[in-house]
């Protein structure tokens, strides 16, 4: 099984923190986000291989951070070879990229560089083995329905399958939402570049082809419990911020 660490955005609204730095190198708790998930990472044994996909601007703070021994497991870098945001391949578009480049055809998980969560990688591994061979999401309820127009939202119905899927809507009935956080299992691969291929317009968010992919192959979703910081804008980079100087991280 390979991970695959999608760091090559841009971050917008996060400026000017992330106009000349990247966002999974931004320091919480003293340590620079990415770190987080390579320990997680680290703890699942059937990872042989970690590859971070960032962009042409970034590149050289990622080969920087790499020198430093924070993995157990070898780590890849790969360029999407795009220079500024208006170039960006969105995450759907650097994920079919890093496939395609590292010519991937083992089981897959899929962790966005800005995602700070409590638990284990290990129980989303077992739930999807259990699934296989079908994908399996991160979910996590984010329990108020006010906040959701930011997020993926998702239904779940027997055995937590997904039966409806909504990016972004502006209302909801629903508090349960989507992490960036896949398992694809090595039989789905080929699903992304068809996806990304057919597809007629710019929707490279990955929740357009999470609901495209339902439609297609059962996709199940495993929920987190506990705290989880996507780290989209000021707001929420301080909040983790405050969370780490006074907390030690769960499971980190």
């Amino acid at each position: 099984m390979k991970a695959l660490i999608l760091a090559a955005g841009y971050a917008t609204r996060l400026y000017p923190l992330t106009k000349e730095y990247p966002k999974p190198l931004l320091h919480v708790g003293g340590r620079p986000l990415i770190d987080y998930i390579i320990e997680k990472i680290n703890k699942l044994k059937e990872i042989d291989e970690i590859i971070v996909v960032t962009n042409s601007k970034f590149i050289g703070k990622f080969r920087q951070w790499a020198k430093a021994p924070v993995s157990r497991k070898p780590i890849s870098l790969v360029d999407d070879l795009t220079k500024n945001y208006c170039h960006r391949r969105g995450a759907i578009g650097d994920m079919h990229f890093a496939v395609e480049k590292k010519h991937l055809c083992d089981d897959l998980l899929v962790v966005g560089g800005d995602n700070l969560f409590d638990g284990d990688l290990k129980e989303l591994v077992a739930f999807a083995k259990k699934n296989k061979p079908h994908t399996v999401i991160g979910v996590y309820d984010i329990k108020k329905k006010n906040l959701t127009s930011k997020y993926g939202v998702i239904k779940l119905g027997k055995k937590n399958r997904i039966i409806d899927f909504k990016e972004k809507p502006k209302t909801s009935s629903s508090t349960l939402v989507a992490m960036c956080l896949y398992y694809f299992p090595k039989e789905k691969l080929g699903l992304i570049k068809e996806y990304f291929e057919g597809r007629t317009n710019k929707h490279d968010a990955t929740g357009f082809y999470i609901d495209w992919l339902r439609k297609k192959a059962p996709i199940y979703g495993y929920i987190y419990s506990g705290r989880w910081y996507d780290i989209g804008d000021v707001k929420f980079y301080n909040r983790a911020k405050k969370t780490f100087k006074w907390r030690r991280w769960v499971n980190a």
